[in-house]
């Protein structure tokens, strides 16, 4: 009996294992349905000559209603980050999941378009929202992503309640292909945390090559280094802060983690403070 339950350890393990170290990106299936779009994100970060506060509101304020009265837009949200963010993931032998404070993340513009001729309307938006990052910003980096790369899963009904986000960036491994990392994210990573039945929302954005020249407003930073550079995000999330809690400690996130460290230089998971949506299926929220 002993010797039969040893075999079958030892069946599992070397199973596990084998799982954990195939370098090529597994793909899992889910029944879980999922929406294609247009979408892009803006990461910003807020003057420092001015209150945190006083930046934060003129974000939401004045420049989101500029932003709003885009026709272009399906959807418009601000995510706002915690000011205190240290990095939600768990240590992960070999990946940067602690949060460099020098290259902090202040809050996201999570736009989605009606099109991809969308981004050719709104121009004079456009225009008046770059003269205005000026009042609020020291940075601001775009990166798009195009639908079959960006998807929304219907992980939960639309009424449920959602009281946590967290906003997880990843940076390719160097060596690992665009191809393989780009399957990893959409094929196996997202599609196992669709089916594990802890999400109460869940967006994966594999993003086109960064190119400063798509986003270079008047009188802001748009340094990018490739070393500070991301690939992918996850936006998840939960019906409470303690659901959140116990995802980033699960046992499923330490097997998921296995199998970052072969695609993944850096996880980079945000605490979201609060979420505010300006356009919702191509109307101004009022």
């Amino acid at each position: 009996m002993k010797n039969l339950v040893l075999i079958i350890f030892l069946s599992v393990f070397v199973v596990v294992s084998t799982y954990a170290q195939n370098s090529n990106p597994q793909t899992v299936k889910t029944k879980i349905k999922a929406e294609k779009h247009v979408s892009s994100s803006v990461l910003l970060w807020m003057r420092t000559d001015k209150s945190r506060k006083e930046t934060m509101d003129h974000w939401k304020g004045s420049h989101a209603q500029i932003i709003a009265a885009n026709p272009g837009l399906w959807q418009y949200r601000q995510l706002h980050f915690s000011d205190t963010n240290l990095g939600l993931w768990p240590a992960i032998r070999g990946v940067e999941t602690s949060i460099p404070q020098n290259r902090k993340i202040d809050g996201v513009a999570d736009v989605t378009l009606k099109s991809f001729f969308s981004a050719l309307k709104g121009k004079e938006q456009h225009d008046l929202a770059f003269a205005d990052e000026i009042n609020f910003l020291k940075r601001s980096i775009l990166y798009i992503a195009f639908p079959k790369n960006a998807k929304w899963y219907n992980v939960s009904e639309p009424t449920s309640k959602i009281e946590a986000r967290s906003m997880v960036f990843f940076r390719k491994k160097e060596g690992v292909s665009e191809k393989d990392f780009k399957d990893f994210i959409n094929n196996e990573l997202t599609p196992t945390l669709a089916n594990s039945g802890m999400l109460k929302e869940l967006r994966n954005k594999v993003y086109n090559p960064w190119k400063q020249k798509q986003w270079l407003t008047p009188n802001v930073l748009h340094d990018n280094d490739i070393a500070d550079q991301f690939q992918a995000s996850l936006i998840l999330g939960f019906t409470s802060k303690i659901e959140m809690q116990k995802f980033f400690t699960s046992d499923e996130l330490k097997k998921l983690s296995e199998r970052i460290t072969i695609f993944c230089s850096a996880v980079h998971a945000y605490d979201i403070f609060e979420t505010i949506t300006f356009v919702e299926n191509g109307k101004k929220v009022k």
